[in-house]
């Protein structure tokens, strides 16, 4: 009963951002509205973190699952897709770069503030 508990904490918060999605015309999907209302949430103290921990580990553990049928629609897209092969091989090699890039330097930062404070 406790992970039913825990998911249905999530798909509130992803309702709430399918709602502001709605609401708010700007491109932004509705599943950042609703991790941003999760953490705004969570840094608040409105909900705490064992109240999602247990179900938000697994949903992490299998999100790789949740890639296929976008990868198996994008086989299915490939003649459309051939002929801006390029475009999108460039594309996804520099936001990848970027993505690792920030995200390192974010860790270390991190990692810099936690040694930092311990002593």
């Amino acid at each position: 009963m406790k992970y039913v508990r825990q998911f249905l904490w999530i798909l509130l918060f992803s309702f709430a951002g399918e709602l502001l999605k709605y609401w708010i015309p700007l491109p932004v999907p509705a599943s950042i509205y609703g991790l941003l209302l999760l953490l705004l949430a969570l840094l608040t103290g409105i909900v705490h973190l064992e109240m999602v921990k247990e179900t938000a580990r697994f949903l992490i553990e299998i999100m790789p699952l949740m890639f296929i049928p976008a990868a198996v629609e994008l086989l299915e897209s490939w003649g459309a897709l051939k002929g801006i092969l390029i475009q999108i091989s460039i594309t996804t090699l520099v936001s990848t770069v970027l993505v690792m890039g920030v995200s390192g330097r974010v860790t270390q930062h991190l990692l810099w503030r936690r040694r930092r404070s311990a002593s």
